[in-house]
C-alpha cells in the first residue's frame, strides 16, 4: 500500500495541475526551448509539470514559479541538512543552490552522462578552485581527463546533494564514512579487476588495528584518506604520493613519531599468510594448528573422564558430588594470600579476555555496550591495559611471595614436575578411555594442576611481553621493523584464543563440571577443597594434602 501510495504520488508530481495536457509544441510557439528540453534530464516532461497556471495567455502574473521540490522533494530534503543550505539560510547569497549546479533549467544534462560529471566537476572548483586544482593532478583526475566513466568525481565521494562537513554525523567523508566512501569502488572486485588494482585494499584494511579500532568506535584513528590523502592521492610509484616509499615513514610519523625511520616498514595492506613476513606466518601457522589439536585432547581427557566417574557415581556410588560429602576434618588447598592472587588472576583475565575481543570483534552484540563509550572516549583500550597491569602486579606479588614466604614457598613446590607426573598421566588417561579397570592413584597436586599452573605461567609471559610491545607501538615502530609489531599482534590474539578455551575446557571442568566437586570447588574463597576431605581419599585418590 506504501509502495502504491509513493508510485501514485511521483505520477502525480510529474504531470501535477489535474486536467493539464497542454502539448509542448504550444509553448514552443513563443517559447524556444523545445530543442533544449528534448536533450535534457526533463525530456518527456510537459511544460505545465513545471509551470502552473499559465494555461492562459497571457499567461497571469502570480503564476507560481517552477519548484523543484515539487517533484524532487526527497533529493531537496537531503539539500537542506547540507552545508549549502545552512549557507543560504545564514544570508550567504553565493551559496549554490539548484540552479547554481544544474545550470539553466531546460538544458539540464543527464546525471550520468560525461558532461554532467565533467560539469559537477566544474561547479564544485568555482568555489572549491585548490581542491579542484590538486584533484585534477591526482590518479582520479587523470582518469577522468582521460575519459574513464567510473572515474570518481566530487559528487561519488561527497554525494551530489547531502554535503556536510567531516564532523557531521553521517558524513561521507568523516572518520566513519571514508572507508565505505572508498569502498564502493575499491571494494567492488570486478572493477578493481578491469582496471588492474587489487582488491583487497578494503578488507586488509578492515582486518587491521586501524580497522577493527574504527569499527569500535575510536574517533582519533587513521582512515583510507589519513595515509593516501583526499584530493591529492597519487600512485604509489610517484615520488609525491604519500605513501611513496621515500614518503611513508613521514606520513605514518604523522600519528607515530619516528615510525619507519629506522627499518622499513614494509607491506601495509597486507594479506593474512600470503603478504606475511616468514616469521609472522610461521606463528600463525602454529597456533592454527596448535589450538585445535591443544584443545581437542583436552575435551577428550575431560569427557573421559566425567563418563568414568558418572558411572561410579551412579551405578557403583563409588563418587560422591561435593554438595554431599560432610568433612570430618577441613584440609587447607590454597592459602589465604594464594586466594588473593586467585581473585586478582580471575578478575584481571576475564577483563583482558572480554576487553580484548572486543577491539578483534566490534560487530557483535556482546561487545556493543563497551564499545558505545569510544566516540567519547577510547575506554576500551584503558580498561584493557588496566587489566593487564594487574596482571602483571599479580605475577610479581606471586613471586615475591615465594621468596619471603616460607609455607607458600613449601606449597608452590608441590607444583614442580617431576617423573611420577608421567606415570599418573599415562595411567589416568587409559582409565579415562576406559583402557584401564582400576582407578589409578592421583596426587593432590596431579599432571592437571601442574599443566594448568605451567602454561598460565607461559601463557602470562607471552601475552606480557607481547601485550607490552602493542602497547608501546610508536617506540615499537620508530626503533623495530614493522614484522615485530605484526608478529606481536599475531601472537598476542591467537595466545588469547588459546588461554580462553584451556580456561573454559580444562579450568572450568576441573573446578565446577568435575563429578567430584560440582556445583564448584570452594577452595578459591574457603581455601578447603572436598578433594582434600578424608571421606574423599578412598581408592588411594587424593591422598596428599597440604596444610
Amino acid at each position: 500500500m506504501v509502495l502504491a501510495f509513493l508510485l501514485a504520488s511521483g505520477v502525480w508530481a510529474a504531470q501535477r495541475g489535474a486536467g493539464v495536457t497542454t502539448p509542448n509544441s504550444v509553448c514552443a510557439d513563443c517559447h524556444d526551448v523545445e530543442a533544449k528540453l528534448n536533450k535534457s534530464a526533463h525530456v518527456g516532461v510537459l511544460c505545465a509539470s513545471c509551470h502552473l497556471k499559465r494555461e492562459e495567455y497571457p499567461h497571469p502574473e502570480n503564476a507560481p514559479k517552477p519548484a523543484c521540490v515539487d517533484c524532487h522533494g526527497t533529493i531537496v530534503a537531503e539539500y537542506n541538512q547540507s552545508n549549502h543550505a545552512l549557507e543560504i539560510k545564514k544570508g550567504n547569497a553565493g551559496a549554490p543552490d539548484c540552479a547554481f549546479c544544474h545550470g539553466e533549467k531546460h538544458d539540464i544534462a543527464i546525471a550520468k552522462s560525461p558532461e554532467a560529471r565533467r560539469a559537477s566537476m566544474d561547479n564544485c572548483g568555482g568555489c572549491h578552485d585548490k581542491a579542484l586544482a590538486q584533484f585534477e593532478t591526482s590518479v582520479h583526475g587523470k582518469a577522468v581527463a582521460a575519459g574513464i566513466r567510473e572515474a570518481p568525481v566530487c559528487i561519488d565521494c561527497h554525494s551530489a546533494h547531502l554535503i556536510t562537513g567531516p564532523k557531521r554525523e553521517g558524513s561521507s567523508f568523516g572518520v566513519a564514512g571514508v572507508p565505505e566512501t572508498c569502498g564502493r569502488c575499491h571494494g567492488d572486485l570486478k572493477l578493481m579487476q578491469r582496471f588492474g588494482l587489487n582488491a583487497n585494499q578494503v578488507s586488509t584494511f578492515a582486518s587491521s588495528f586501524h580497522g577493527l579500532a574504527l569499527k569500535s568506535g575510536e574517533p582519533r584513528v587513521a582512515e583510507c584518506a589519513s595515509c593516501h590523502g583526499f584530493h591529492d592521492i597519487l600512485p604509489s610509484h610517484d615520488p609525491k604520493s604519500r605513501i611513496h616509499p621515500s614518503n611513508i615513514s613521514k606520513t605514518c610519523s604523522a600519528c607515530h613519531p619516528g615510525a619507519g625511520s629506522k627499518f622499513f616498514l614494509g607491506k601495509i595492506h597486507a594479506v593474512e599468510v600470503r603478504d606475511e613476513p616468514p616469521p609472522v606466518q610461521w606463528a600463525r601457522w602454529f597456533y592454527i594448528m596448535v589450538i585445535p589439536g591443544t584443545i581437542g585432547l583436552m575435551l577428550v581427557h575431560h569427557l573421559g573422564d566425567f563418563i568414568r566417574k558418572f558411572h561410579m557415581h551412579r551405578f557403583q556410588g563409588q563418587v560422591q558430588p561435593a554438595s554431599m560429602l560432610k568433612p570430618s576434618r577441613p584440609h587447607i588447598r590454597m592459602h589465604r594470600f594464594e586466594r588473593i592472587q586467585h581473585f586478582l588472576l580471575m578478575i584481571s583475565f576475564i577483563v583482558l579476555a572480554y576487553s580484548g575481543f572486543a577491539l578483534h570483534y566490534p560487530d557483535e552484540w556482546w561487545s556493543r555496550w563497551l564499545l558505545t563509550w569510544e566516540v567519547s572516549h577510547p575506554i576500551r583500550g584503558t580498561v584493557h591495559r588496566t587489566a593487564g597491569v594487574i596482571l602483571l602486579i599479580t605475577s610479581v606479588m606471586h613471586v615475591v611471595s615465594l621468596i619471603v614466604d616460607r609455607t607458600l614457598r613449601e606449597h608452590w613446590k608441590e607444583m614442580l614436575p617431576r617423573f611420577g607426573d608421567l606415570r599418573e598421566m599415562v595411567e589416568g588417561t587409559l582409565w579415562r578411555l576406559g583402557l584401564r579397570r582400576e582407578r589409578p592413584h592421583q596426587s593432590a597436586h596431579s599432571y592437571v594442576e601442574k599443566a594448568e599452573y605451567w602454561a598460565l605461567v607461559w601463557g602470562t609471559a607471552v601475552m606480557a611481553v607481547t601485550g607490552i610491545l602493542l602497547w608501546a607501538n610508536n617506540w615499537m615502530l620508530a626503533n623495530l621493523p614493522k614484522m615485530w609489531y605484526d608478529f606481536s599482534r599475531v601472537v598476542h590474539y591467537y595466545e588469547a584464543v588459546l588461554a580462553t578455551l584451556a580456561i573454559i575446557v580444562w579450568h572450568f571442568y576441573s573446578v565446577i563440571f568435575d563429578p567430584e566437586v560440582y556445583p564448584m570447588d570452594p577452595s578459591w574463597y574457603s581455601g578447603y577443597s572436598p578433594r582434600m576431605f578424608p571421606e574423599h581419599d578412598g581408592g588411594g585418590h587424593e591422598t596428599k594434602h597440604s596444610e
